[in-house]
């Protein structure tokens, strides 16, 4: 049994999506409120994993986990000793390019590095991917792409590497279900440094639209997105990281290939397989 906490997020469903289709048993923790949207053949946990005691029954014939920091939160050292004590042999961390390559504020990286200290010296066979920017972090654009054809954000000329979250399964999947990673961090990213007005372009031409990028300053948009009711800390997380990727972009590498042995999916791939998310 492979259990995947932080199921209900992009990547998660992507690995059970993966797991599933080669018959491997999954189970997925929940909060209890993305059931809906989990492959039907999983086995759903509902719990909070920031007190994990619970789910301590639960972790009885598992043999790997794949760990969300966002979803375990204060509880991911517990969660890591009940692991070993249920003889638990693997872990699988989803981390952040930002610990190794620092962008936006250091206290954002420094919960990714605490993440990463408390797995590696959890006795536990560990492998630590540090992921880019996703993708799929576009479709925050979708609500203004479908009423109109110009984004307007922070920071047009911020360039990352995205990433497909295909490609972060299926090296996440190889580390779960064998040990030919254990004991590796990879630093995985898209193929192609871009900056947020390459990805609408590439946007507009997946959809058949001529979309532009217009630039505003970092405090409307912050201000524009706590009116929207989104908590501090997702301003604070996506302005302070765009700032810094403005003037220094962030880190492209060739691991993905390396590891799955083809090319890394694009993000023009991305868009194109998800298109039908920007259309009215």
């Amino acid at each position: 049994m492979i259990l995947i906490t932080g199921a209900g997020g992009v990547v998660g469903r992507a690995v059970m999506k993966l797991l599933a289709g080669e018959d491997a048993a999954v189970a997925a923790v929940t909060r209890g409120l993305e059931t809906n949207r989990l492959p039907h053949d999983v086995k759903v946990v509902t719990g909070d994993l920031f007190r994990p005691q619970w789910i301590e029954p639960a972790l009885e014939g598992v043999e790997a986990i794949q760990i969300s920091p966002r979803a375990t939160g204060p509880g991911l050292g517990e969660l890591l000793k009940l692991a070993v004590g249920q003889g638990v042999r693997r872990v699988v961390l989803l981390s952040a390019t930002t610990v190794e390559h620092p962008a936006g504020e250091a206290r954002f990286a420094a919960q990714f590095k605490l993440a990463e200290d408390l797995v590696t010296g959890s006795g536990l066979e560990w492998t630590v991917l540090r992921l880019a920017d996703f993708a799929a972090n576009a479709l925050a654009w979708a609500p203004q792409i479908k009423a109109g054809d110009v984004v307007r954000g922070a920071y047009g000329r911020a360039a990352t590497a995205p990433i497909h979250e295909t490609d972060i399964a299926e090296v996440a999947a190889q580390a779960l279900r064998g040990s030919a990673h254990s004991g590796s961090v990879h630093t995985l990213t898209g193929p192609q440094l871009l900056d947020q007005h390459d990805k609408v372009r590439i946007l507009g031409a997946a959809i058949g639209r001529t979309l532009s990028f217009q630039e505003l300053p970092p405090e409307q948009v912050r201000q524009g997105m706590l009116a929207q009711g989104l908590p501090e800390e997702v301003p604070a997380r996506l302005l302070g990281s765009l700032a810094d990727y403005a003037s220094r972009p962030g880190p492209i590498t060739p691991t993905v290939e390396d590891l799955l042995g083809r090319p890394a999916l694009t993000f023009a791939d991305w868009a194109r397989e998800n298109a039908s998310a920007f259309r009215p």
